[in-house]
């Protein structure tokens, strides 16, 4: 759609359990701040929505290791990106939390509209548990070997090593990656949101309706499709993060990848008390800035979660860009091998401006592409310093 009165531009809600660095810059923050700047000049109705995703198994889990709270964990990798994001110029209208009480507020509202309207399956399975911890674990959490190559130490979503998507069920031997421990399985029940009874209305509105996506968006989506689409459960055992809003549902919380896109909302409610006209008027644009990792949530479950809500507008466009690789290797926050944003603001200070440059020469697009310091003192010195400063002169 073309004909539209106002723009709500989204960047990823950055995870709470750690520093941002270039990659993540480079990758939604950069292209989306440089969007809404260009929308701006242009005297547009714009709105730029950012905040931190504060729940989720990760942060439980760093604050177990850590010896404190989640919300302490939360607390201070909130503080420490805010602070990244307004340094790097990043122009958010609003940067908020997910902590929030007008999240949990919003978040609750949505599922339960959906429970309402009977658009949930409730189904009891067995999971993995760590005795030893006292907790369920995610796929994340559970190591074990590669049914594929061998590799000791794939996780139970994951081989790193030959990069197939696995099931924790598909590990040889798995254990807990928190404790060490042997997992046992134990009963739950959970509300399943039937992505499958969406797959038709997504095939055409994707495919047919969205043929000028980003190639890797588009075929990513694809992909799912082929696939065929499953059930995924819309809850978790926790005691972190929004409270399932259902009697029988004690020690359960709302599925991080349910609550974190309706930060977008919540955070739009934040900011203004016309937020509806942002999120529910069909000449509202909306347009998410992604990183190729959250593809699949943005263009498939999140949409499929707004239209069975019913009211809400649908992304226009979901730009992802690729990875940004840091001297010829994939950034490893386990191995601090990452360019951290905090970090570089104190090594350099002043120089803001000159890694906006670099990170947006060399933005992954199209394809994962690499920061070398190399490269950034060349840029600096040749392309800034001598063809602008000259320029400038």
């Amino acid at each position: 759609m073309t004909d539209y009165n106002r723009i709500l531009v989204t960047a990823a809600l950055p995870y709470a359990n750690g520093p941002v660095h270039i990659g993540h810059l480079a990758g939604c923050y950069l292209p989306a701040d440089i969007y809404c700047r260009y929308q701006r000049a242009r005297k547009r109705d714009v709105k730029f929505i950012g905040g931190s995703d504060e729940h989720g198994v990760p942060i439980t889990i760093r604050a177990l290791k850590e010896g404190i709270t989640p919300q302490q964990v939360v607390d201070k990798y909130h503080g420490m990106i805010k602070d990244s994001m307004e340094k790097m110029g990043i122009s958010f209208d609003i940067y908020s939390r997910t902590s929030n009480k007008v999240h949990h507020e919003t978040a609750s509202a949505f599922f339960r509209k959906l429970y309402d309207d009977g658009l949930f399956e409730e189904k009891e399975t067995e999971q993995f548990y760590d005795e030893q911890s006292n907790i369920f674990l995610a796929d994340r959490y559970i190591t074990g070997t590669c049914p594929i190559c061998g590799n000791p130490n794939a996780y139970g979503d994951q081989c790193e090593r030959c990069g197939s998507s696995l099931s924790p069920e598909q590990l040889i031997n798995p254990r807990s990656a928190l404790s060490d421990a042997v997992l046992v399985k134990k009963k739950t029940k959970h509300w399943y949101f039937p992505l499958q009874n969406y797959e038709p209305w997504l095939t055409e509105w994707i495919l047919t309706d969205h043929k000028e996506w980003k190639n890797n968006v588009y075929g990513q989506c694809k992909s799912w499709l082929d696939q065929g689409l499953q059930s995924r459960a819309m809850t978790r055992d926790s005691s972190w993060g929004v409270k399932v809003p259902l009697p029988d549902a004690e020690g359960k919380v709302l599925y991080v990848w349910f609550d974190a896109p309706i930060g977008y909302i919540s955070a739009t409610k934040e900011l203004t008390e016309n937020w509806a006209d942002y999120w529910c008027k069909e000449d509202t644009k909306l347009v998410h800035f992604i990183g190729k990792d959250n593809i699949v949530f943005h263009c498939i479950v999140f949409p499929a979660m707004l239209k069975a809500h019913k009211g809400f507008v649908l992304p226009d466009n979901v730009p992802a860009n690729e990875f940004l690789n840091i001297e010829g290797e994939k950034v490893s926050t386990s191995r601090n091998w990452a360019v951290w944003v905090h970090e570089y603001l104190v090594d350099f200070p002043g120089q803001e401006d000159v890694l906006r440059y670099v990170l947006c020469s060399s933005a992954p697009e199209t394809k994962d592409n690499d920061f070398t310091w190399k490269d950034f003192q060349a840029r600096n010195n040749n392309e800034l310093v001598a063809i602008f400063g000259n320029f400038i002169n």
